[in-house]
């Protein structure tokens, strides 16, 4: 279903099915799987192999996806409104773990572009209910909590943080937050905020 829009080799197949301790005759036992397989899905194709589902069929990556595209187009041109509900589509999407319990390598791809997904999710949110204002600061600000939490590297979600603190005329509640940011990563990386996070906190000085 994650290559619905490709066709993928017998040897891709038996290679995700078998990583490890595959059976003596692993292309017969495929073959098998497959049998079974096209009773209840549409397959196309014996050789290189595709998922038809129908035109109107849903699938969460890909909606996630759409709606990640339609997120960053609408910030790009500040509509904030528009720009809310496809990224909090992301967000509930992303939030899950594809396919929670199996450990493949061939998950490990997927699994990062979702993460990324969902991390870029909570910026576009945040970002968008700064702008809005009002009620929606306290998304915001959940959103670049979220950020925080699950990135503690990516300095945005403390920028977007320190900005909400700042919007609410809580100053020193989002010097705080900058000098959390400062902290980590002189003791984890031996480093400094970025440029653009400085300038920010000079701003609130």
């Amino acid at each position: 279903m994650l290559n619905r829009r490709r066709r993928v080799r017998r040897d891709e197949l038996l290679g995700a099915v078998w990583e490890k301790g595959a059976p003596s005759s692993p292309d017969a036992a495929l073959s098998a799987l497959l049998s079974k397989l096209r009773q209840l899905v549409p397959l196309e194709g014996r050789a290189d192999l595709r998922v038809v589902l129908p035109d109107d069929s849903w699938v969460d990556v890909e909606s996630a996806a759409d709606a990640l595209h339609r997120a960053e187009a609408a910030v790009a041109r500040a509509d904030w409104t528009s720009a809310w509900g496809p990224a909090r589509v992301v967000q509930h999407i992303a939030a899950r773990e594809l396919m929670q319990g199996e450990e493949s390598a061939w998950l490990d791809e997927p699994r990062r572009r979702l993460r990324g997904a969902y991390e870029r999710s909570l910026e576009l949110v945040a970002e968008a209910c700064l702008e809005i204002g009002g009620g929606e600061l306290d998304t915001a600000e959940r959103a670049a909590h979220a950020l925080v939490d699950v990135a503690p590297y990516r300095e945005s979600g403390y920028r977007w943080l320190m900005l909400v603190h700042e919007r609410r005329g809580n100053r020193a509640e989002a010097l705080r937050v900058y000098d959390d940011l400062r902290r980590l990563l002189r003791e984890e990386l031996g480093t400094s905020p970025a440029p653009v996070t400085q300038a920010l906190h000079r701003s609130l000085l």
